[in-house]
């Protein structure tokens, strides 16, 4: 498919049976083909069910509208969840979720999956689809905040071994030679340099306080603005030394040299990073499979909404024809108008609403646009990540 002519969103919209539901479907194709291809077509098929009272009606039309919203935000939680365990190929998250911008998954997963009807609209399995759903919501909180641990266990301590050398670790940089161990009388500390006082450094470390070690000093690392260096002296001028030193603006960094620590460092970094790359596949596997059942649940909370609301506006006996459409990008509005006069006789107060923005009893305009006709959209474009 052209990416750039193609929606990811889909239209769910329904209309009366006129002779035949055939006939519906057959002058809807014609109209939006007519003018060169406003959508791709395809016809919704949804079971017959079972039609309690009004009351149950209207009810079940609260309700589904309230289940709608939360499936579709388990949908939207376990995309964007997808996209930031993908961190750098964000891009592959849409292949990952939906093959074919969800045409695919929308027409095969509805056909064969009628497993969330009884025969009876009373008895909609509304507790079955939200405790599926609601599952998927708890289980990926928990698992989210399993990995998400893991992660920022793993940031911090890679932030630890880099940044200026004020912060970093300093343990992958210093090797045993440049110590002075297990000495009584003496100590080597660690002295950040400006890069711009190397010369002061050079010239005054002997003489900052008394009994520090000549030409003790060495360069170990450097980063974009200053040295690590290591100097020598007698423990019991540490103190002014570090006084000194500051003045001349030459950091004593606090470090003391413990090879079991930087050691056991080194494992748990290592031990992070397995254990992340383990969960890894295994979670965006989790992610597919769950999207993938979220995501059949939402269309059957759609259908069954274009059910209820299809009988609500056209009456009984239940005769009307689902159909589900895929708009072309650049003739959105083109596509509205012919809806609009394939449409506008079902509704004579049809014609004072289309313009206008007013509540109007009973219509939740401001969750939902109003048109002659049942429509609710299945906007894909909710999961595409930058």
């Amino acid at each position: 498919q052209d990416k750039g002519t193609k929606m990811t969103e889909f239209w769910l919209i329904s209309a009366p049976g006129e002779k035949t539901c055939q006939q519906t479907w057959e002058k809807l194709h014609a109209a939006t083909t007519k003018h060169n291809n406003l959508s791709t077509n395809s016809k919704f098929n949804i079971p017959d069910l079972k039609v309690g009272t009004l009351d149950v009606l209207v009810g079940l039309s609260d309700e589904l509208a309230k289940l709608d919203a939360f499936v579709e935000s388990v949908v939207k939680k376990v995309a964007q969840y997808m996209a930031d365990v993908l961190e750098d190929s964000k891009d592959k998250v849409q292949e990952n979720l939906l093959a074919n911008g969800g045409k695919v998954l929308l027409e095969q997963q509805w056909q064969a999956e009628h497993k969330f009807y009884s025969s009876s609209l009373d008895t909609v399995p509304f507790l079955f689809i939200f405790k599926g759903v609601n599952q998927i919501d708890n289980d990926l909180k928990a698992r989210a905040s399993a990995y998400n641990n893991l992660k920022g266990n793993l940031q911090n301590l890679e932030r630890k071994n880099a940044g200026s050398l004020l912060t970093r670790s300093l343990a992958d940089i210093v090797k045993k030679e440049d110590f002075v161990l297990d000495s009584e009388y003496l100590v080597t500390l660690l002295v950040i340099v400006p890069k711009l006082n190397y010369n002061d450094w050079v010239k005054q470390y002997e003489t900052l306080a008394e009994m520090v070690v000549p030409r003790s000093s060495n360069v170990l690392f450097e980063d974009q603005d200053s040295y690590l260096c290591n100097v020598t002296l007698f423990r019991k001028a540490v103190d002014d030394f570090k006084h000194k030193a500051r003045e001349y603006k030459f950091l004593v960094r606090d470090f003391q040299y413990n090879e079991e620590e930087m050691k056991a460092d080194k494992e748990e970094m290592n031990r992070l990073s397995t254990d992340k790359k383990k969960q890894f596949g295994p979670l965006v596997r989790w992610l597919k499979v769950n999207f993938s059942e979220a995501f059949i649940a939402w269309i059957h909370v759609k259908a069954l909404r274009v059910f209820v609301e299809s009988v609500l506006r056209y009456g009984l006996p239940v005769n009307f024809q689902a159909m589900l459409l895929q708009p072309n990008k650049k003739t959105m509005k083109k596509l509205r108008e012919v809806l609009y006069d394939l449409y506008k006789h079902l509704d004579s107060s049809a014609a004072a609403i289309i313009d206008a923005t007013m509540d109007i009893p009973g219509l939740n305009l401001s969750q939902q646009e109003y048109y002659p006709y049942v429509y609710y959209k299945i906007d894909c474009n909710l999961l595409e990540f930058k």
